[in-house]
């Protein structure tokens, strides 16, 4: 796997670990974690990450974690939003890299997008439909990339083929640790101050009884409700030209889906940087 070699400064902010210096290296996401008597950050201190929607982009992906590692080493906590597959060339080798570091005890967390509900549903012993999708709309549909994604499995078909042919070819070349890893991904994650999860929330419901078609599919209810949250909600799902805070949400999706460059983020507490090759870009309403 090609990691671009950048060089980076413990100036660029003083969270940066210690063993940053100005030398150029190449960042090291599976590297072993740093020596015993290191000293332990406080839990209120540590910076926490994001990552917006993904969809197959390898190239953006390996991109966005080496901004991450230069800010806060190869230890960052990553919260990352869903929408890992569809559309991008690269979605077999984007869930290689995920399940690799999850195996190495990176400190990640794995959202669930409905773009891997649709994979995961498909992949079922008969696949199963996205009801929430217009009738004319499968998984398979160019629109929503899942024929990309089973291209990078290495499967050919049109759309004349039968689906269960190509749906009996998936489950044959589709390796059983991305399918658990895509039952087991999480709908939410939170901390004090923020709550991320993919699509939004429908407000008005407590953070802790919001179902999972809202979680996956929101956008207008929750877009245009302007009122503050119980904590400052962080998605994706929704493209948008850049990641933007509106005061009671951030919106990371950047539409790396088609062809645009993949946001990350950093967080401390509910005050929010966007990472950028010189350093980090305040994020504010």
């Amino acid at each position: 796997m090609f990691w671009p070699k950048i060089s980076i400064s413990r100036s660029q902010h003083p969270n940066a670990p210690s063993d940053c210096t100005a030398a150029p290296f190449t960042p090291s996401i599976f590297c072993a974690r740093p020596a015993a008597n290191t000293a332990p950050e406080t839990r209120h201190a540590r910076p926490l990450y994001a990552i917006g929607d993904i969809h197959g982009q390898l190239a953006e992906l390996e991109r966005v974690l080496a901004l991450i590692e230069a800010d806060g080493g190869p230890d960052a906590k990553i919260v990352f939003l869903g929408d890992y597959t569809d559309r991008g060339p690269n979605s077999r080798e984007v869930l290689d890299l995920l399940i690799s570091a999850r195996d190495q005890g990176r400190n990640w967390h794995f959202i669930k997008g409905n773009h891997d509900r649709m994979f995961e549903w498909f992949m079922h012993p008969y696949p199963k439909h996205e009801a929430y999708l217009p009738i004319e709309l499968g998984w398979l549909h160019p629109r929503l990339g899942g024929d990309t994604t089973l291209a990078s499995y290495g499967l050919n078909f049109t759309d004349k083929d039968r689906m269960l042919n190509v749906h009996a070819d998936a489950l044959a070349k589709v390796p059983q640790s991305h399918l658990e890893f895509l039952s087991s991904l999480a709908l939410t994650f939170e901390t004090k101050d923020l709550f991320f999860t993919h699509a939004g929330i429908r407000p008005g419901v407590p953070l802790a009884d919001q179902d999972e078609e809202d979680l996956l599919w929101i956008r207008q209810a929750f877009h245009e409700d302007t009122r503050q949250h119980p904590k400052l909600i962080v998605h994706g799902h929704t493209p948008t030209e850049a990641a933007t805070h509106y005061g009671n949400r951030i919106n990371l999706d950047t539409g790396a889906g088609y062809g645009k460059p993949l946001t990350g983020a950093v967080f401390e507490g509910r005050t929010c940087w966007l990472l950028t090759p010189s350093g980090r870009v305040a994020l504010t309403p």
